[in-house]
């Protein structure tokens, strides 16, 4: 299946056959001061270096959130986003749950963009499926509820497909939904990394839709963090995942290689490009050909 977005003149397609989709996830101030301090002052120098850093790591879709105390992202959401997509020709993700800054943001914003996010509880439905709709949106869809995020592969299963029958009911197209089956920390609950891609494996048999995470929540709290995150992302994408939220110039390597074993990249060329361009950027050290 495929969910198709676009920028001013570029089409990326999320493909439950592959290869795995980057949304770069840094524009986002949480734990970001100085990104804070540029969304009050609007000053979009550092948001610019931001998004340049992430499409050069390999990030197909920029993923934008000004969720910050003092901002009002009514106002500063769709300056942002315009900003981005104007000085760069990748699709957007529109990361709030505020009803109005979405509206304000799909107004303006070119070609076809992501909301992130929906989920299963009827406020959320009620708010944010009406414009997805609208504004011929595509979106991301939590597989939480009213009660909460299930502990139970099923009950999300059970979410997803309630969002899905939602959005069918309004007229979205299923192509237009991306299911996201949460990820939880495995440093509070062992037992979470797998009842994540439980769900994956359960969704894509039902439903057979695209399927994003936001991978790096998996390490929260531990040490050495990013050996889980890329563990995970290689399981993820082995389970049937199909677009990450992350962070590219740490993890493009890692999703290149998943591919690569999945048999999603002809002849190493994904891998090799991306090795090439990483040594040229100075992000990691040329290890030669690895001939022994």
């Amino acid at each position: 299946m495929h969910t198709v977005l676009k920028s001013k003149s570029k089409e990326v397609t999320i493909n439950t056959a592959g290869p795995l989709a980057i949304i770069g996830e840094s524009i986002n101030p949480t734990r970001r001061k100085k990104l804070t301090a540029c969304l009050l002052s609007g000053d979009m120098s550092y948001i610019f270096e931001l998004a340049k850093s992430q499409i050069e790591a390999g990030a197909d879709i920029l993923d934008v959130n000004v969720g910050a105390p003092g901002v009002d992202e009514v106002e500063v959401l769709p300056k942002v986003a315009l900003a981005v997509s104007e000085n760069f020709d990748v699709p957007i993700c529109l990361d709030s749950s505020n009803r109005e800054a979405l509206i304000a943001a799909l107004r303006v914003m070119p070609g076809k963009p992501l909301v992130n996010s929906v989920n299963g509880e009827e406020a959320s439905l009620n708010a944010v499926m009406p414009i997805v709709k609208e504004y011929g949106a595509a979106v991301i869809g939590l597989t939480m509820d009213d009660d909460g995020i299930p502990n139970d592969p099923e009950l999300r299963l059970s979410v997803a497909g309630k969002i899905l029958e939602r959005a069918a009911r309004i007229g979205i197209p299923v192509e237009d939904v991306v299911i996201d089956p949460l990820v939880m920390t495995v440093g509070a609950d062992q037992k979470a990394g797998l009842i994540t891609l439980t769900t994956i494996e359960l969704v894509r048999k039902e439903f057979g839709v695209n399927i994003n995470l936001g991978a790096s929540n998996v390490s929260f709290g531990l040490p050495d963090r990013h050996t889980v995150n890329q563990a995970f992302l290689a399981l993820a994408a082995g389970a049937g995942a199909s677009c990450v939220i992350t962070n590219p110039e740490k993890l493009t390597a890692t999703i290149r290689a998943s591919d690569l074993l999945l048999g999603r990249d002809v002849y190493a060329g994904r891998y090799i490009a991306n090795y090439r361009k990483m040594v040229k950027l100075g992000l990691i050290a040329d290890a030669g050909s690895g001939k022994s």
